[in-house]
């Protein structure tokens, strides 16, 4: 099904070669994504690039805190077009006010700054963005992992708060030249196949190896004619999970024809590699030879054919179960149970819902699959999330939404709650069949720290759609044997010119914003000092350690407005000793800031050198160290809330990616890396002191000598890293953080 090539490739033409007259350095700027970030890139170096974007998303998550932020750096108006989004906290009943006040503080900053504020329910942040924002040779920066447009020939970065708040105070966002993969994608995809199996198959392939990590994948290839946009629309935001930077896709008459229908011709243009153009490397994708898949808990990655998942049950349940019992001790997850007598799986659960799964042509056909017969009377049930009200009115007005009523199925309001674990929470022990983005562990929403646990399993709605037909027995769509016939969709823009506030262009300033009670601003920071004392309250060596488990989603989603109170809950469901390890060190450096050196930072610092004189110059903050931490959300709060606990540092062997890192450094975390031949053997309570770490870091210093103090008393050197870091990086951690940044740069 899909072949990795770990050598670069020249395409020209449709044909790809090992070898060009055309040196290497001209093709690397005939690749689409090259183009596009070229002419978005304000540095006049093609190797290291500053770039502006047309246009940005946040949701009902993450834009409290990024206006919050940017009014701090001296916000007046939204320079670009942002849209406001309230797909994520559309529960409203969940934590009392909180979630409307979020809701009404969004409106009126749209009013008083310029921007488009859409309503609960009306769309889900990506859906929107495809109707409304994206435009062939585009630039989207979105608060949100799975911002991606390239299908429609926009590229599209999912990245932390802060980094969107430097484009609403008009600075860019500075990364090196991202390598590029060729995607070349031939042949046409069998019956019952839909994009949830070509995207599960591919991060199969590619995310344990990291073979596209921080890169741009660029699809082209005959393949992509036999595709409709929905399809490629689903493949591509599940590029995501790849961990690779951002995405780009050839545009054609099916590209052209989705910007026609959404009201928008103007923003088409044809899209294509030019003259000879470079790859880093390559992946094919034959769509002739792709299977039904599945994607079993606790990451997309852990890729199956269902056929050699039902044939396989017992020994990859076990697997499951016996990672589910590592990870919670207080926990049992008994996934054996479901397999029955007559060798099938048994799920509880269906959902198709969201950015990915809850679009008009995988809904379409998951009723064609379905219809005539039933969702049944027992565990198994069905929920249809669609991603926007112009699809759910398409939807009603052809007679598919009454046709998957009649078969038992619901029919939700548009809403991510099922994706990060606040909506069709299933009960204990149960298993989730979903098409959505991702399926870590517990954020479907149970809780293991109460002796809660169930499992989410991704695949695409077609075979969701034959386990619901099947009694909730999984069964691929390839075996059902079904009619159906495309659907053309009809966009009808009237219902949101009815409910969106489109304020971009028409700031008012005058306007006062709305701040309920669970609204607070960002703790005070103080700028790095000379030397730095860390103490590790967490040592995780998960090879991967997710954003989820930094900071969780779900009933922490009400409380992302209030840094404070949503600190309570970092890594609750991981290390759940954490904070208070946290909060007892941050006493301490606040001691330490009033004069009142504690005796055991005393003993620590005296290990090392002058104790009285080190008093004076080191901060005392607490410490994360992971084997490979940040894989999963974009959200911010994954490093806030450490920093807001007194994290000043984060050690690793590497950063799984670029958007935690990012997000690390923009709150004023030390992103320290060791040699993947050092042995990390210290525990929780051991420190690590890093002498001179200021000047180090503003003489460019990548390389950090430091000593550990084990809680024995025993001292051991070691190296850290710090590389790569930008100019303003460097001077947003001697600033303690970005707001702090801004408030030098501004003056104030």
């Amino acid at each position: 099904m899909i072949k990795l090539h770990n050598n670069g490739v020249f395409y020209e033409n449709g044909k790809i070669s090992n070898q060009s007259n055309t040196p290497k350095d001209i093709a690397r700027k005939n690749t689409i994504a090259a183009q596009i970030l070229s002419a978005h890139n304000t540095s006049g170096d093609d190797k290291a690039l500053k770039i502006k974007f047309d246009a940005m998303v946040s949701h009902d998550i993450t834009y409290v805190g990024i206006i919050q932020t940017a009014r701090i750096g001296g916000l007046t108006q939204f320079p670009i077009p942002y849209a406001l989004t309230n797909c994520h906290n559309s529960l409203c009943a969940v934590g009392g006010t909180i979630n409307e006040d979020d809701h009404v503080f969004g409106l009126s900053a749209a009013k008083k700054y310029g921007g488009i504020y859409v309503p609960a329910n009306q769309s889900v942040i990506h859906s929107y963005a495809r109707e409304e924002l994206a435009g062939c040779g585009k630039m989207i920066l979105g608060s949100d992992s799975h911002t991606r447009y390239g299908a429609l020939g926009t590229m599209g970065v999912g990245e932390g708060g802060p980094e969107l708040v430097k484009q609403l105070l008009k600075d860019t966002y500075d990364i090196n030249a991202p390598e590029v993969v060729l995607v070349h994608i031939t042949g046409r995809a069998p019956k019952g196949i839909g994009p949830h199996d070509v995207a599960i198959a591919l991060v199969g392939a590619t995310f344990k190896n990291g073979f596209v990590k921080n890169k741009v994948l660029e699809f082209v290839g005959d393949g992509l004619k036999t595709l409709p946009i929905d399809f490629r629309n689903g493949i591509d935001v599940m590029t995501t999970e790849t961990t690779c930077l951002s995405s780009i896709w050839e545009t054609d008459e099916v590209v052209k024809k989705h910007y026609e229908i959404h009201g928008r011709p103007e923003q088409y243009k044809q899209l294509k590699p030019r003259g000879v153009a470079y790859y880093d490397a390559m992946i094919e994708i034959d769509l002739s030879k792709m299977e039904s898949m599945i994607a079993l808990p606790f990451h997309p990655s852990n890729a199956y054919t269902i056929k050699e998942f039902v044939a396989n049950a017992k020994e990859i349940l076990a697997s499951v179960e016996a990672e589910a019992k590592a990870k919670f001790p207080k926990c049992k997850l008994d996934l054996l149970s479901k397999i029955q007598p007559d060798g099938s799986v048994l799920a509880d659960q269906g959902i198709i819902a969201g950015c990915a799964g809850g679009m008009f042509d995988s809904i379409v056909e998951a009723n064609a699959i379905l219809k005539g017969g039933n969702v049944g009377c027992d565990y198994f049930s069905l929920s249809v999330y669609p991603t926007s009200i112009p699809v759910s009115l398409a939807l009603t007005r052809r007679g598919v939404s009454a046709e998957l009523l009649a078969s038992g199925a619901l029919i939700k309001p548009s809403f991510c709650g099922p994706c990060f674990g606040a909506g069709d929470v299933p009960a204990n022990n149960g298993l989730s069949l979903r098409h959505t983005t991702r399926n870590f562990p517990n954020r479907e929403g149970s809780k293991p720290g109460e002796g809660q646990v169930s499992g989410v399993a991704l695949m695409d709605a077609r075979s969701i759609a034959a386990t619901a037909a099947n009694g909730g027995k999984i069964t691929p769509a390839t075996e059902i044997d079904y009619d159906y016939t495309p659907i053309e969709y009809e966009f009808d823009k009237s219902v949101y010119d009815k409910r969106v506030y489109y304020g971009f262009g028409k700031a008012h300033p005058e306007t006062e914003l709305i701040l309920g009670p669970n609204i607070t601003s960002w703790p005070d920071q103080y700028e790095l000092s000379d030397n730095v004392l860390l103490e590790l309250a967490a040592v995780i060596h998960d090879p991967v350690t997710t954003t989820d488990e930094l900071i969780p989603s779900g009933e922490t989603s009400s409380l992302r407005s209030n840094p404070v109170r949503l600190s309570e809950f970092t890594l609750s469901r991981r290390v759940p000793e954490y904070v208070g390890r946290a909060k007892a060190v941050a006493a301490q450096e606040k001691a330490r800031r009033e004069g009142n050196v504690s005796d055991r930072l005393m003993s620590v610092l005296s290990l090392v050198g002058n104790a009285d004189e080190l008093a004076k110059n080191t901060q005392f903050g607490s410490c994360v160290f992971a084997n490979k931490p940040g894989d999963g959300s974009a959200r911010e709060q994954a490093a806030s809330c450490q920093k807001v606990l007194g994290g000043f540092g984060n050690i690793c062997y590497e950063f799984a990616t670029k958007r935690y890192r990012s997000n690390c450094i923009n709150w004023g975390i030390l992103p320290f890396t060791l040699d993947p031949d050092t042995k990390f053997e210290y525990n929780e309570g051991d420190c690590v002191f890093v002498g001179n770490v200021r000047e180090a870091l503003i003489l460019g210093q990548e390389q950090f000598s430091a000593k550990v103090i084990r809680a024995s008393g025993e001292v051991e050197d070691i190296t850290l890293y710090v590389k790569g870091l930008t100019e303003e990086e460097k001077n947003i951690l001697l600033a303690g953080c970005l707001m702090n940044y801004y408030k030098i740069k501004n003056g104030n």
